[in-house]
């Protein structure tokens, strides 16, 4: 665990240490409709110098989905090298249903997410059923939220918990982001469901697997996990993490902490707000804290120096 951390002005602080970049999207890359100002530039500079950037998100969604959305708002596939995600592991393990906690599950499930959405189950040989008395497993991929309340799901999570139904959690996100807005994930709904006594796996970061699999990535291409830096918003996911694999990590004050830095205008006062924000998240603290995923402070304007120094 990391005692003091490091404070830049940006990406190009660091970006000479390390070969492989683990990035989180939501809350680094953008904000649910556009990306963050600066973010474009700094993946361009990061490419222009041969890194590897592996996108790594608790989405419930496929990585082709998430790459689509991405190219949408304006981060097109040149700028990267892979995404995963937490959807994406799901789907695999329930296509092959061969390893670990995937052994097994059955062909019936009840799907919870957001606005529907049954892609984390296309192409499988599954039948989406929607009562949840009739599913063999439940997955946890989204919610509904700020539309429904954790409130609203209590009825259908009590229902599969009578049932006895092991749930997949496809995004341990317990906060999201939405523009301006942190709304409930669906790592509340899971531990709600546990609550009433359901088995939870859960598929995603903070949990080492999905990291272990982005080492495997980095690997085949003789990048070393000290060679690697996970950059994320959140403490408890991206932070802690890349913390449990021990690879050095990047808190950006854009996301989920937003809220918790801006008073924090000077280094001791940074500190201070880090501090507490890590002592509600087992004391984990990130080896750099930046503003957001920029490159770095422009370059002064040589011409308004010139005309200053006179």
């Amino acid at each position: 665990m990391n005692t003091k951390t490091k404070f830049c002005n940006g990406i190009s602080d660091i970006s000479d240490s390390y070969a492989g970049f683990i990035i989180d999207q939501w809350g680094v890359l953008h904000d649910g409709h556009k990306p963050y100002d600066g973010v474009v530039d700094c993946l361009k500079e990061l490419k222009s110098r041969k890194k590897h950037i592996i996108i790594l998100s608790n989405s419930g969604k496929r990585a082709e989905a998430n790459k689509e959305r991405l190219k949408k708002i304006g981060i097109g596939p040149s700028l990267y090298d892979q995404i995963v995600t937490s959807g994406e592991i799901t789907w695999q393990g329930i296509d092959q249903q061969n390893e670990g906690f995937f052994i097994g599950l059955g062909k019936k499930v009840y799907v919870i997410s957001r606005g529907g959405d049954r892609s984390i189950v296309d192409g499988l040989d599954i039948e989406v059923v929607g009562d949840p008395a009739k599913a063999d497993f439940l997955i946890i991929s989204g919610s509904d939220a700020p539309d429904k309340t954790l409130e609203d799901y209590e009825p259908t999570l009590k229902s599969a918990a009578r049932k006895g139904l092991t749930a997949l959690c496809a995004n341990p996100d317990s906060r999201g982001v939405m523009g301006s807005q942190s709304i409930m994930g669906p790592g509340t709904l899971a531990r709600r469901y546990q609550d009433f006594g359901g088995v939870v796996h859960y598929i995603g970061k903070p949990h080492q697997p999905i990291f272990k699999h982005c080492i495997r990535i980095l690997q085949e291409k003789e990048i070393y996990p000290g060679q690697t830096i996970v950059i994320g918003d959140a403490l408890a996911h991206d932070i802690l993490g890349g913390d449990l694999v021990n690879i050095d990590t990047c808190l950006v004050k854009t996301g989920l902490h937003t809220h918790a830095f801006e008073h924090a205008q000077t280094p001791a006062s940074m500190n201070k707000a880090l501090i507490l924000l890590s002592h509600q998240f087992n004391n984990v603290r990130p080896t750099y804290l930046v503003e957001s995923l920029k490159w770095g402070n422009p370059l002064p304007d040589r011409k308004h120096k010139k005309r200053a120094a006179r």
